[in-house]
């Protein structure tokens, strides 16, 4: 005998009331680490094109991963474009004992393969439109400063670097606060479409016929969780009254997606209420408050120093014409923020998932191992030394990248006269660092950038007629030899270090 409708699918609880002890949030990683620029990934009929990918590729193998030469075929992309995909991917991934977050070369990478709902999710949230920023009040104080208008210049989202330095204010870049509402937003009109594409379909009719498992429900990690600053984060499946205590040798019965999805929006605006009220009072006070940083900054924490948690990244911002030293022990969570800082030399000196440097000028800034991404974005003359998995390099101008990584350096945007060099520095505990978050020190694909196109179309903005046109940008290649005699190459050992491809060490 069969169960019923009603014995295999429970009743959630009355959608009253939120059933979170902890708030919903959006994982950052996805939405800063994980957007590429490729008109082919982004689609815009909705679920349509990805309901059809999603049934090729589930037809192409039993296991339920696919690899790059089988994902270019169906998304009909360059093999180059489908590796780069999966390397970003694999980058952001929830769920580190995935073993495509283990794969180290392409050759590894492809034997795994990616999972095809991960890949489903990644695909879907390409259309996601990054935050404006706030507007400027004085855009005559800037207009000496930058007076020349260009494709560049055209559509920038924030100001330049020497624009904000003018301005003497951050008020008009997002503050973490509004980054997490926008992206949860986001989420609360997309849910049901990224549902849908993760859901079965089973007997019954309408709302009934489309049921979740717990285990394709776990893959909604890849974009929020439960916790709160703090605390550790907690599996979604752990905090649910669909899953919670589920036997994992008896696995629980699927519920219904609809029932699953008005849970979650549920939560959701719970938290968009929560954080609408943490910032509020903040709106109100001086102009010159940290701005609504509090997943970032805790009140009457300057913000020249490093501020963290482990839900949001350690923040290092407005270092001006000072040095600035941190080592492991100084920081806490899996992530930092460079943001605004200018005429300086900055070492962070710590293993980290990622790492992110924008709006900074004229600084030297030295990061430690870096496990999952780097982005650097909106920079002007600075020099970046860093051993990573991966890089994004995203409008910038005369800026030199020392690198030791993985992955082929990633060059997005609009940038200007950039070069890149061979890691060339070492610490004593660089190799205890990289050894820590998963770097290959035999691996250094420093000098094989890929270029993708001027426009981002992940920007709000709307591009001026023509940009479409510039020619991206490369950068040059600089050489051991030559990059030795640069004064970079002596701020820590004086030499170029075993790490450094072509190199030799001293």
């Amino acid at each position: 005998m069969t169960d019923s409708p009603a014995e295999q699918h429970p009743e959630p609880p009355p959608p009253s009331t939120p059933t979170a002890v902890y708030h919903l949030h959006p994982r950052r990683e996805p939405f800063e680490y994980g957007l590429l620029p490729i008109p082919k990934l982004i689609f815009t009929d909705g679920t349509q094109t990805l309901s059809n990918v999603k049934s090729t590729l589930l037809s192409s193998n039993s296991n339920h991963r696919v690899n790059s030469e089988t994902l270019a075929g169906v998304l009909q992309i360059p093999i180059e474009h489908s590796r780069l995909l999966i390397e970003t991917l694999s980058s952001i991934l929830h769920d580190d004992s995935d073993p495509l977050v283990k794969a180290r070369t392409q050759k590894e990478i492809d034997e795994v393969g990616v999972n095809v709902f991960d890949l489903l999710i990644f695909l879907y949230i390409q259309s996601y439109k990054r935050l404006l920023p706030k507007g400027h009040r004085d855009s005559a104080a800037v207009a000496d400063v930058w007076p020349s208008t260009s494709a560049f210049d055209g559509f920038l989202y924030v100001l330049t670097p020497l624009q904000l330095v003018r301005s003497n204010s951050r008020r008009l870049m997002p503050s973490q606060a509004d980054e997490e509402a926008h992206q949860l937003s986001y989420l609360q009109k997309h849910l049901g479409n990224i549902l849908s594409l993760l859901a079965d379909v089973a007997e019954g009719d309408g709302d009934e016929s489309m049921v979740l498992s717990m285990d394709k429900f776990e893959h909604l990690g890849f974009l929020v969780y439960f916790g709160e600053k703090g605390s550790e984060r907690i599996p979604l499946s752990q905090n649910t009254p669909f899953f919670a205590n589920s036997d994992p040798d008896m696995p629980a019965v699927p519920v219904p997606a609809s029932h699953i999805l008005d849970w979650l929006l549920q939560n959701v605006s719970y938290t968009l209420e929560h954080i609408a009220d943490r910032v509020s009072p903040k709106e109100t006070g001086p102009s010159n408050s940290s701005d609504q940083d509090v997943a970032m900054a805790d009140p009457g924490i300057s913000s020249t120093k490093p501020s963290s948690s482990l839900r949001g990244p350690s923040l290092i911002e407005g270092i001006s014409k000072s040095s600035y030293v941190k080592q492991a022990t100084d920081l806490k969570g899996t992530s930092v923020k460079v943001v605004n800082c200018h005429e300086s030399v900055i070492y962070i000196l710590a293993p980290m998932k990622y790492a992110t440097v924008y709006g900074c000028s004229d600084a030297t800034i030295v990061l430690g191992a870096v496990g999952k991404a780097v982005r650097v974005e909106h920079c002007e003359r600075v020099h970046l030394i860093t051993a990573a998995k991966r890089i994004c390099i995203a409008n910038c101008r005369e800026c030199l990248f020392i690198l030791g990584v993985n992955q082929q350096p990633l060059l997005v945007g609009d940038n200007h006269k950039l070069q890149v060099a061979p890691y060339n520095t070492f610490y004593s505990q660089l190799e205890e660092h990289l050894n820590q978050v998963g770097i290959d020190p035999n691996i250094n694909k420093w000098d094989e950038p890929v270029v993708l196109g001027v426009v981002d179309p992940h920007d709000s903005l709307t591009h001026p007629a023509g940009v479409s046109d510039v020619q991206a940008e490369s950068a040059t290649c600089l050489e051991p030899d030559h990059i030795r005699k640069h004064p970079a190459a002596l701020l820590l050992t004086g030499g170029i270090s075993a790490y450094a491809k072509g190199g030799e060490e001293k």
